[in-house]
């Protein structure tokens, strides 16, 4: 009956233990919808995890909403494309360290008819201009994420304010990259977007690039481990293994080999 009840006991004490060390091995991830829906998590996690084993899920945000899931404590670490919005989390408190991985660029898109008249140009503040003037329609994230604070910046580069005018042609839809560039296709409007969202993108009849090649349009990512002085349920060591990961030589050559069709979406330049 004791040797029963010693190995009950050890059974007992290994079912719960399992659970906890699994959770050990897993990190949630706030990131942007592009890292996401480029397809770089889906050929870089296997990668991670093959490497540490550990097990990454990735909440796939605008970058204003994955600053907030990291701010609840809900994410071990964000991984977003808004430098001034990643400096106020920074300032706050709410991350450790923060990061640059790796580089890409936004890209006006717009119908194939280019009824503004901009194809071909690389000057983002004549282009925007020129939609304001023909009003033409504009597809708006209006999501608070880091194409969508970039989209401001450049309207205000422009000297132009279509979504405080609330202009008619202006169109804030508050969803995803490819939520906004399907919504463009089917209106014939103009969008911003990220370049490997776009590469991606499956659905490019009817659309093509209307600008791009201005330094303005340049799209840098960096990362953060969720500060655990602020939230202790954060998985500091799983965390940083998945920082220090993107950042390392091995990650950084990871990033530059995922590519769509012959062409290289993102561009590390983590430590530059």
């Amino acid at each position: 009956m004791r040797v029963f009840l010693k190995l009950a006991l050890a059974a007992a004490l290994s079912c719960s233990l399992a659970p906890a060390q699994a959770q050990e091995k897993s990190i949630v991830v706030a990131s942007t919808t592009s890292t996401q829906d480029s397809g770089l998590f889906g050929y870089l996690l296997p990668l991670f995890k093959a490497k540490t084993g550990i097990d990454v899920k990735v909440i796939a945000q605008g970058t204003g909403q994955a600053l907030d899931t990291g701010r609840r404590g809900d994410a071990d670490v964000v991984f977003v494309h808004a430098r001034s919005a990643e400096d106020k989390f920074m300032a706050e408190g709410f991350g450790v360290k923060r990061f640059d991985v790796m580089y890409n660029d936004f890209v006006l898109i717009g119908p194939t008819a280019d009824p503004a008249g901009i194809k071909g140009g690389k000057d983002i503040v004549a282009g925007l201009k020129a939609i304001d003037a023909r009003q033409v329609p504009f597809v708006s994230r209006g999501d608070k994420s880091g194409t969508h604070i970039a989209e401001l910046d450049l309207w205000k580069s422009a000297a132009l304010d279509p979504a405080g005018k609330k202009e008619s042609w202006y169109r804030e839809i508050g969803q995803g990259m490819g939520a906004a560039l399907n919504t463009a296709k089917a209106m014939g409007a103009y969008v911003l977007s990220d370049r490997a969202t776009w590469i991606s993108f499956k659905g490019k009849d009817g659309l093509a690039i209307a600008v791009e090649g201005d330094t303005k349009l340049f799209n840098q990512y960096g990362v953060m481990l969720v500060n655990p002085a602020k939230h202790p349920n954060v998985k500091v060591a799983a965390g940083q293994a998945f920082v220090d990961y993107l950042i390392s030589p091995e990650g950084q050559k990871d990033i530059a080999g995922y590519k769509i069709e012959g062409q290289q979406l993102f561009f590390p330049n983590a430590g530059k």
